[in-house]
């Protein structure tokens, strides 16, 4: 589990594996919160995509402005092949998550299924974390939306979005897991967690603890 930190381990396992794998969720369990945070004309980002068909389901909902960023080169060249008819307004990019190559509030909404925690099992895994949740903030424009999908339970995960510098008030919700599941927990601390995920949803520009 510690290799999911690594860039490597995401370029042999995409060489190796190219079939569309989806951690957590599809597009559908998460349908309704989605609608709730973003509408078709929403500029999006997704961060860590993939090869996910995620944003491909989201793109046939009418989400068609989206931006999909990963740190594999293999996985990036495959799906811009993939969806090379999709128009110009449906990117993938190979892009550092730490270190995002966008203007500041670029973007309405980011999107991230399972990056997050993914990082969190890597090296430096906190400093990391940190890093990309920074880069989240900065790429969002006034009002704009992270929605995080996690294993990792309240207690293990409010405290990377709940710092000082950040002007965004978190909302916690929760969806039921798929049935047949390709929800691994895939860290240590997050091995007894109930039978949901988190879908954490960080609205900049509120004062904490606002309603939405």
């Amino acid at each position: 589990m510690s290799q999911y930190g690594k860039a490597e381990y995401w370029e042999e396992r995409y060489t190796r594996d190219p079939e569309p794998f989806d951690w957590y969720q599809r597009f559908t369990g998460i349908k309704d919160l989605v609608q709730g945070c973003f509408t078709p004309e929403s500029k999006l980002l997704n961060v860590g995509a993939g090869n996910s068909r995620l944003s491909e389901e989201m793109f046939d909902e009418g989400y068609q402005n989206i931006t999909n960023i990963d740190i594999s080169h293999v996985v990036t060249k495959a799906m811009q092949e993939k969806y090379k008819d999709k128009g110009p307004n449906f990117k993938y990019l190979h892009m550092d998550a730490r270190a995002m190559e966008f203007e500041d509030g670029s973007f309405d909404g980011a999107i991230d299924k399972g990056t997050l925690d993914a990082i969190l099992c890597g090296e430096s895994s906190s400093s990391n974390a940190q890093k990309v949740i920074q880069e989240v903030h900065r790429v969002l424009g006034p009002k704009g939306v992270y929605f995080a999908i996690s294993y990792g339970l309240p207690e293990h995960r409010l405290q990377y979005f709940e710092k000082p510098e950040y002007d965004w008030n978190v909302i916690v919700k929760q969806v039921h897991k798929p049935t047949i599941s390709t929800s691994i927990a895939i860290t240590n601390e997050d091995k007894d967690a109930p039978n949901v995920h988190y879908i954490y949803i960080c609205t900049k520009g509120q004062q904490k603890g606002a309603k939405q």
